[in-house]
């Protein structure tokens, strides 16, 4: 009897201990990341951003509801939600009004927007050091200044025709970048608080005192984004020169859109580029009508890097171009002429160490076509995120939250033809012919017992 009684105590105790530990489990979280190499948590840096946010998070996903996306996206935000519980999800199933993800201008299944304090941001890539690094611009409190030059014929930063720039510095304001016009006159100054200056394709002459102006910005340590087209006549050869780059005569045509279905040669197609920080981790097409091709001094004042590439069957085009129902084939390179073959640069990006105390280094970006940030263009592809990534590299923020790879160690086995020969030897002869040995001593110990 009291043996009885001493076990239904010992089981009432287990399981009151039981119930006990289900019922802290649910007032008290434990977690930590038994994985390889910690991917599947997340860095210090995220962490400590996670507890600077004071507001609640909105994380938008325009994600189809087929499949496993929604899946892998909600489990990607949970590690963020661990850290900060007013981070809400949401999603979007993109295929139930197309024509509203047209006007927002959603192009890839499970594009992210982020929402914190009145701004947003598009992602098109999910991974921490993106969706950190987008959180932190959110979380800034001091906006950005970039003026647009103005009074030139120059595309409108506000403007709502297709060859001006409204959508996309719309995008920028949502960032906490605001864009304004800006008209120099004669003796007139770029504002000290300017933190990018943007030249988008002037369409007359620009007065010598102004480009003068533009030139002493440069020299001064200021940032400059110069977005030109094929022909410009804006008079800024002084501004080229101090960038240490100057524009092809032609037009930059290329062949390689045709795998593509593109059949204007004056529309360049791009889905790979050179290594540069913009570029890093961007696998998306992009499209740049009726470009420039540019060049490097041979003795540049800067460090000139290729962002933007043709394919090797592209040239830099003086004729005339066919029209729209023509056939492309009555243009062909001509060696004879001061046509230069591709591959082609339409895209540099400079750097040096700056002038100005505040600032660690100048950086600059002259790019052969304003079209592709343009309202009629601005969403082919990547163009939109490739505009961003521009931006972001002027404004210095580029890096900030650097998270390094954290993928599994290297398991990888190089073998020699030779080995690998016998490897497969072994499994196809070695193996079965050991086997029917094994089975045959087996059978012979089994007949001698008997």
């Amino acid at each position: 009897m009291r043996g009885s009684l001493g076990r239904l105590l010992h089981t009432l105790l287990v399981f009151a201990i039981a119930g006990l530990l289900g019922f802290l489990s649910t007032r008290f979280g434990f977690r930590h990341d038994w994985s390889e190499a910690q991917h599947t948590s997340l860095a210090p840096q995220s962490v400590a951003l996670l507890a600077r946010l004071d507001a609640p998070v909105e994380v938008v996903s325009y994600a189809s509801s087929s499949g496993s996306l929604r899946r892998g996206i909600a489990a990607f935000v949970a590690r963020y939600q661990a850290y900060k519980a007013d981070i809400a999800l949401t999603f979007v199933d993109p295929a139930a009004d197309p024509a509203a993800m047209r006007r927002l201008g959603v192009t890839i299944d499970g594009e992210i927007e982020l929402r914190y304090r009145g701004r947003s941001e598009r992602l098109q890539r999910l991974n921490e050091r993106e969706l950190s690094t987008a959180l932190l611009r959110l979380s800034r409190s001091q906006e950005r200044m970039v003026a647009f030059l103005s009074g030139d014929g120059e595309r409108k930063p506000d403007g709502a025709a297709n060859a001006d720039l409204g959508q996309f510095t719309a995008l920028l304001l949502a960032q906490g970048v605001r864009c304004v016009p800006l008209v120099l006159g004669s003796g007139a100054r770029i504002p000290d608080n300017t933190d990018l200056l943007v030249i988008a394709d002037p369409r007359t002459p620009i007065a010598a005192p102004v480009a003068a102006e533009i030139v002493d910005w440069v020299e001064r340590g200021g940032a400059l984004l110069w977005l030109l087209e094929p022909g410009e006549n804006a008079d800024l050869a002084g501004l080229a020169n101090a960038l240490s780059v100057r524009v092809l005569p032609g037009l930059l045509v290329d062949g390689s859109g045709a795998s593509v279905g593109l059949g204007d040669p004056s529309f360049v197609v791009l889905s790979q580029y050179p290594d540069h920080a913009i570029a890093r981790g961007f696998a998306l097409t992009t499209l740049f009508p009726q470009a420039a091709a540019l060049a490097q001094l041979t003795t540049p004042r800067w460090q000139v890097q290729p962002l933007l590439r043709s394919s090797a069957q592209s040239w830099s085009e003086t004729g005339a171009i066919p029209r729209a129902g023509e056939s492309a084939a009555t243009i062909r390179f001509d060696p004879n002429t001061e046509e230069m073959r591709g591959p082609l640069d339409l895209a540099f990006a400079l750097s040096r160490l700056s002038p100005r105390p505040d600032r660690r280094e100048q950086r600059a970006l002259v790019v052969g076509d304003a079209d592709f940030l343009s309202n009629q263009f601005l969403g082919n592809g990547g163009n939109r995120e490739l505009g961003q990534r521009l931006f972001n590299w002027l404004l210095a923020d580029d890096a900030l939250i650097e998270i390094a790879e954290r993928g599994a160690p290297d398991r990888l086995i190089t073998l020699t033809q030779t080995r690998l020969s016998l490897t497969g030897l072994g499994f196809l002869v070695g193996l079965p012919l050991a086997l029917v040995l094994y089975g045959s001593l087996m059978a012979w110990r089994r007949r001698r017992r008997h």
